[in-house]
């Protein structure tokens, strides 16, 4: 999925101030351009950093800074790239860490000019110790804008569990406490009528209930933000924030290590990660080096052919998610398949998580390897209609833990994707289970796993639960409103 530029419409700029919300569904991450009379600053911006120069360019305006609200967990940032291409500076809020290159580690309630506007950096430690918000200031002297970072987001705020993955001492108590003290003494004494800007959105694992919004009031949020009621005293506050988390994915840490000490260009990583390789090359670098096969097509067409011991990851969904989840290690070599003309897409999207070791692509698709007569797989499955036919079946409900508990067919056994291999147990080689998800997408990525660990005997169900459910033929729980969406 590629990012979404976007000008801010509830925020009526004045003529010379220009402020756009880059949007990236598959991490569920918004990067920040903000221009005033020529000037341009850039927050938390992806790896592929080419967009904001063009962007920049487009509009005969030149990068003053490139602001940071933290070392993040969840992507690569494009901080190191872009300081490199356009000469800005990077810029942190107050830490101690050591980083693999220059930047400014700036005060709490410092200033920097912005044309004929000014950026504030507010240290708000809880997500991280490091973690700072950024407010803008109009050229009238009025705060206009929040850019929260992973401090506070729409409807909920940041886990506080990331940093002791890093740091040990960090414990997710003290950081909650710490997290405590920014919102009420930082973010809340501000005023309503400021328009908070995230650093993300429903879907990332960085908070575990947030809106599908990607903006609102302050005002409006401590209306309504959980985590923002007066009420809650630190105990109360601390157990409402910690309450429902889930460890993180494990390549989390990885990408956090990647952000302080630096990495290698994405051009180069691109460059090299779409390599076109042969049938031939392709089977036996797969062979002989340990490299994990990574196909990227639909689970429909993953489903009617595929190289053998492959999974399945389909580009058109949260990609980069379960990219993650699944291979963890950011090292993993990987060997791609993709659909003619999307190489490129995929090797970006790997990059911006960290997984840099893309060994090539298989040249011509599966198309080529069938064409050179080489033997594929193929994976079962069947409608909603036909498994409700059959009695006593084996469900497995690949989704969250939390899905689960809140709608689940009756009987169905979970064994979320996020935990695989903690599910295998749960498996019987000798029987024959059907897989299901919401729709389809997780569940051939379960599937696809369990077929290269050997499971012979998984069927996925296409449509998932949501088709399950409206056929009206299998026994459902009541429904139980989430409380956590990890």
């Amino acid at each position: 999925m590629r990012p979404k530029f976007a000008p801010l419409s509830n925020y009526k700029t004045p003529h010379d101030m220009n402020i756009e919300q880059i949007y990236t569904g598959c991490l569920a991450q918004g990067a920040y351009y903000i221009e005033s009379n020529g000037e341009a600053a850039i927050i938390d911006p992806l790896r592929e950093v080419q967009p904001y120069i063009d962007m920049a360019n487009e509009r005969d305006a030149k990068i003053k800074y490139i602001f940071e609200t933290h070392f993040h967990a969840d992507f690569v940032s494009g901080h190191v790239d872009l300081s490199k291409k356009t000469g800005a500076p990077i810029v942190f809020g107050p830490t101690g860490m050591e980083t693999g290159y220059e930047m400014i580690v700036a005060e709490d309630g410092q200033e920097f000019d912005l044309g004929n506007a000014k950026v504030r950096l507010i240290h708000t430690p809880g997500h991280t110790t490091e973690s700072s918000c950024y407010v803008l200031i109009d050229e009238t002297g009025k705060e206009t804008a929040l850019f929260s970072g992973d401090t506070l987001f729409i409807g909920d705020v940041g886990r506080p569990d990331l940093a002791q993955k890093v740091i040990a001492e960090l414990t997710q108590d003290k950081l909650a406490s710490m997290l405590f003290d920014s919102l009420r003494n930082k973010i809340m004494p501000l005023s309503n009528d400021l328009i908070v800007y995230p650093g993300h959105g429903a879907g990332s694992a960085c908070g575990k209930n947030m809106s599908d919004e990607t903006s609102d009031t302050l005002g409006n949020q401590k209306l309504t933000n959980y985590a923002l009621n007066p009420e809650l005293n630190r105990e109360e506050f601390k157990k409402a924030i910690l309450d429902g988390l889930t460890p993180p994915p494990g390549y989390f840490p990885h990408n956090v290590l990647m952000n302080i000490g630096g990495y290698e260009a994405i051009d180069e990583v691109i460059k090299n990660g779409m390599t076109p390789l042969e049938v031939s090359t392709f089977e036996t670098i797969a062979a002989e080096t340990g490299a994990k096969i990574l196909d990227t097509r639909s689970a429909e067409d993953f489903q009617n052919g595929h190289v053998p011991n492959s999974l399945n990851i389909g580009i058109d969904g949260s990609f980069a998610n379960w990219v993650g989840v699944v291979f963890q290690d950011v090292k993993q070599p990987l060997l791609i398949v993709a659909d003619p003309g999307r190489e490129e897409e995929v090797v970006t999207r790997l990059a911006r998580i960290g997984f840099d070791n893309a060994k090539g692509v298989l040249k011509g698709g599966m198309e080529a390897w069938q064409n050179a007569g080489k033997t594929f797989n193929k994976v079962n499955s069947v409608r909603p209609e036909e498994l409700a036919k059959i009695e006593n079946a084996n469900i497995l409900d690949v989704r969250k833990e939390s899905e689960h508990l809140s709608e689940h067919v009756l009987g169905s056994v979970n064994a979320p994707l996020d935990y695989y291999a903690d599910q295998l147990s749960k498996i019987d080689p000798e029987k024959t289970y059907y897989v299901h998800c919401a729709g389809g997408y997780r569940s051939m990525i379960f599937v696809s796993l369990l077929q290269s660990l050997g499971y012979k005997n998984l069927i996925n169900v296409s449509g998932g639960f949501s088709e399950m459910k409206d056929l009206g033929k299998f026994e459902v729980s009541d429904y139980i409103c989430p409380t956590t969406m990890l």
